[in-house]
C-alpha cells in the first residue's frame, strides 16, 4: 500500500489543531479520541494495530503484534482509519489533547524514520507505520523519561506529533551535542545519539531542581524539544489543587473559602 499524499493545514496557537484534506480515495490515520471533526462523506473504521500494511498483510499474528507494540508504547489497542468515500474533497480535524504545538513532518524527508516519546502521536497519512524503538543502554532505560521503549514511526508519509508548551527545533551538526531536561525531548531522526548522564554534582542534583539526569543528544540529526512535558503541566495542577493539599492563590473571592463553598467551588 502506498502513502498517501494528504494535503493539511495547521490551525490554532496554544491549542491546535490539524485539518488534513482528503481526494476521493485517500485515507488518514489517528490516534484513538483524537478526532475533532469530520465532513459528510468521511467515513471511519476502527483498525485492529496500527493500520499499516505491513501489519494488515500479516494475518492475525501480524495484528497482534503490531497491537502489542502499540501498548508498549502507550498507545491504543486499535487505529481509526478516516477516508475519503465521496467523490469530492474532503476534510477531517485531528486536535492536540493539551497545550502546545503541533509538528508536521514529511518522513521521507526526515530519513524514513523517526524516533519519538511515547503518546505523542497523533495522526499521519495512511500507510505509516507505528513500532517501537528500544532504547539499548541501562541509563536511557532507566532514568530518560521514557524508559526503554519509544515511538518509531516509519514509512514515506506526513505524519503529525504533538508537543507540549513551545516547540524547539535543532539541527546538529557531526559530534556536536546539547544536553537537555529529560522530560524535554519530543522526537529526533534515527542518526543522533541519545544519552543519559548525571548530572556531575551533588548539590545541584539535590538543590538544583532539575534533578539528578539529563539528556545529551548527539548529531548529525534534527531533534525536536518541548518546553512544558505533560507530566511537568500535570504535577503544577495537582500541586496547587486544594483537594490535594494545594493552595488556592489568588481566587479573588473576598469571603474566601466560604465564597468557593456558596459558589459550588469546593467539592
Amino acid at each position: 500500500m502506498a502513502m498517501d499524499a494528504i494535503d493539511y493545514e495547521i490551525l490554532g496557537d496554544d491549542m491546535q489543531y490539524v485539518e488534513i484534506e482528503l481526494d476521493p480515495g485517500e485515507a488518514a490515520i489517528g490516534e484513538a479520541g483524537a478526532m475533532m471533526m469530520m465532513q459528510d462523506g468521511v467515513e471511519m473504521d476502527t483498525i485492529f494495530g496500527d493500520a499499516s500494511a505491513q501489519s494488515q498483510q500479516a494475518g492475525l499474528f501480524g495484528k497482534l503484534m503490531g497491537a502489542g507494540k502499540r501498548v508498549l508504547t502507550g498507545e491504543s489497542l486499535f487505529t481509526t482509519v478516516y477516508h475519503n468515500e465521496s467523490s469530492g474533497k474532503r476534510r477531517v480535524a485531528f486536535a492536540a489533547p493539551y497545550p502546545g504545538k503541533i509538528i508536521a513532518i514529511d518522513l521521507e524527508e526526515a530519513g524514513g524514520t523517526l524516533i519519538c516519546q511515547k503518546d505523542s502521536f497523533l495522526c499521519a497519512a495512511r500507510g505509516v507505520a507505528l513500532g517501537i524503538a528500544i532504547q539499548q543502554k541501562l541509563g536511557v532505560g532507566l532514568f530518560g523519561g521514557e524508559g526503554f521503549i519509544m515511538q518509531k514511526l516509519e514509512g514515506d508519509g506526513m505524519v503529525f506529533v504533538h508537543a507540549g508548551g513551545t516547540l524547539v527545533i535543532r539541527d546538529l551538526g557531526p559530534a556536536e551535542t546539547i544536553r537537555v531536561d529529560t522530560g524535554c525531548v519530543v522526537a529526533f531522526q534515527p542518526g543522533v545519539n541519545f544519552e543519559i548522564k548525571y548530572v556531575g554534582k551533588l548539590k545541584s542534583a539535590i538543590f538544583g531542581g532539575e534533578g539528578l539526569f539529563f539528556a545529551t543528544l548527539t548529531g548529525p540529526g534534527r531533534v525536536w524539544l518541548q518546553s512544558l512535558p505533560l507530566s511537568r503541566l500535570a504535577n503544577r495542577i495537582i500541586g496547587s489543587a486544594p483537594a490535594a493539599g494545594g493552595r488556592a492563590v489568588g481566587e479573588g473571592s473576598l469571603l474566601g473559602g466560604l465564597g468557593a463553598l456558596m459558589d459550588g467551588d469546593n467539592r
